[in-house]
């Protein structure tokens, strides 16, 4: 998640970077900052189909500035750092590229012996404390713990897989003299392929590493910790020519073990001394390599979190966040049946659309919707509403289904007045931007109506109807630009009349109505 934190505030503030993020002194930007050398609505950020941002520069009195130079726009990189007023921004965006090591596994190697073997599931186990009896045991399970702290201290809790494969090697290059080190995992076929490699010297393209398949097969399939003390003298590396070329002479590689689950195998080679290794080392390895299958573990479950939120915010983008809860905690299931309760509706439409649209190329059409929509959604989710649907240019807002709000007429009558307060900040960014304001009429009405899922049994959409609804449609329909109008019911409920200045209007004739109705105007809170 791209993130804009500003850095010239002690400590610094950060914010999460919308599709569409306008920055300025006005309370209803996106992001607001109070300093007096910005504009009212100053610049935005706007996030482009490609998933880079745009920043631009709305035409501000004191301009926005990069590198101390005065930008119209600009495409922002990760890190970089922009001046507006006397505040000072960076735009964060952190996302790790894996690099792939220079590690290949060989298939000339053939098993012939072992040369020392300890089992895996008994690596990590310590005898209770009446059943020791050798004071070298007692000494190495101390150090196996000692080493455990280190390691557990050293990973933490770290989100991104390869930085933590990372870690893991760079601590076991502290513990071990070891000249190379690679961390494998399987992938969706369960084949072992390299993840992370480290030489001695700390450059991992100081040259290629040649893993021979024999080593990785025993430790994987038999899931055996596996040591020999000089590989090149070792029989079953006689015909390995990887080991033979590089001068191998101790290897030592063990699998990563979680709740019997092979999540990956540590592999350690050393060209410099014959018996680098020894079985403690061997035993040590092992015990790190069960903390590094939990770090793993925890890392995985952290990614599928990550995964799940990201759908969840896939869903959020059709349904409103309390929608969503109920889908998740089961507690609203899309089925054909419909339920009767009384709901406030909002309909909001822009004025003049279609002559606006036959001037302007789709795309342009396309980008105004969808920004307009992005600051109006905002304003709905923040007061407890529930987005209903887009129809054109037109959305449709219900309070108090399917989750129920009794201060539901009060909430929507608010909501709308925010609507059109955001919308002068939207406005104020087209306008610096050379474009037309938009401007919308909204109508507002309570009543009981049927809820429920309608469509096909392939698809369903969450909706209400009845006449309530469509007496709301009437209104916004005869709203005048920048009005907001609200039926006879909504005035009624609760202490619509007392929290607002409102104004009786005439009564209207509306299509399905055989009497006029009374209307009111929403002038503002009261």
């Amino acid at each position: 998640m791209a993130k804009l934190k500003i850095i010239s505030q002690n400590p610094p503030v950060e914010y999460e970077l919308k599709d569409y993020t306008t920055i300025g002194r006005m309370p209803r930007n996106t992001i607001q900052i109070l300093d007096r050398i910005l504009s009212k609505v100053h610049s935005q950020i706007i996030k482009l189909k490609d998933g880079r941002y745009l920043l631009k520069d709305l035409g501000s009195l004191n301009g926005t500035y990069i590198n101390g130079q005065r930008i119209t726009q600009h495409y922002l990189n990760d890190g970089d750092e922009f001046a507006m007023g006397s505040t000072l921004l960076r735009f964060e965006e952190k996302e790790p590229k894996e690099k792939e090591p220079d590690v290949y596994v060989s298939t000339d190697a053939v098993a012939s012996e072992i040369h020392q073997t300890i089992a895996a599931d008994a690596a990590g186990n310590f005898l209770p404390e009446l059943e020791i009896e050798d004071n070298a045991i007692l000494r190495q399970d101390y150090e196996r713990l000692r080493i455990s702290h280190e390691v557990a201290t050293a990973l933490g809790v770290e989100p991104e897989l390869h930085t933590l494969l990372s870690k893991i090697l760079d601590k076991i290059f502290e513990i071990f003299n070891c000249s190379r080190g690679i961390i494998f995992l399987p992938d969706s076929t369960g084949q072992m392929k390299p993840l992370v490699s480290k030489t001695k010297d700390g450059d991992e393209e100081s040259g290629d590493i040649v893993v021979s398949s024999t080593i990785l097969n025993n430790v994987a399939n038999k899931r055996e910790a596996v040591l020999s003390s000089d590989a090149s003298m070792d029989s079953r590396f006689n015909t390995a020519k990887s080991i033979i070329l590089q001068g191998i002479r101790s290897t030592m590689s063990v699998p990563m073990l979680y709740n019997e689950q092979l999540l990956g195998v540590i592999y350690l080679d050393s060209i410099m001394a014959t018996g680098a290794f020894s079985k403690k080392d061997l035993h040590l390895l092992s015990g790190i390599a069960t903390q590094a299958a939990t770090a793993i573990s925890n890392t995985n479950l952290i990614k599928k979190i990550e995964n799940e939120t990201k759908t969840r915010a896939q869903f959020e983008k059709l349904l409103s966040p309390n929608l969503v809860d109920q889908l998740v905690d089961g507690q609203l299931t899309f089925d054909q049946e419909g339920v009767q309760k009384e709901v406030t509706v909002i309909f909001a439409d822009i004025r003049g659309f279609t002559s606006m649209s036959e001037n302007m190329e789709a795309k342009d059409i396309v980008h105004m919707l969808n920004t307009y929509f992005e600051v109006m959604v905002d304003v709905i989710f923040n007061y407890q509403g529930t987005l209903d649907k887009f129809v054109g240019d037109e959305i449709m807002a219900l309070f108090g289904t399917p989750v129920h709000l009794p201060e539901g007429p009060e909430k929507a009558v608010e909501c709308a007045l925010e609507m059109m307060a955001s919308l002068e900040v939207y406005n104020t960014a087209r306008q610096a931007e050379g474009k037309r304001p938009i401007s919308i009429g909204i109508g507002i009405n309570t009543g009981e109506v049927v809820c429920g899922a309608l469509g096909s049994s392939k698809t369903l959409q969450y909706t209400v109807v009845g006449d309530p609804v469509n007496l709301a449609s009437r209104l916004c329909s005869i709203a005048k630009p920048g009005q907001v109008l609200i039926g006879e019911e909504t005035y009624k409920k609760n202490d619509v009349k007392n929290i607002f200045n409102l104004k009786a209007l005439e009564q209207v004739s509306v299509k399905g109505k055989a009497k006029p109705v009374q209307v009111y105007e929403v002038l503002s809170l009261n």
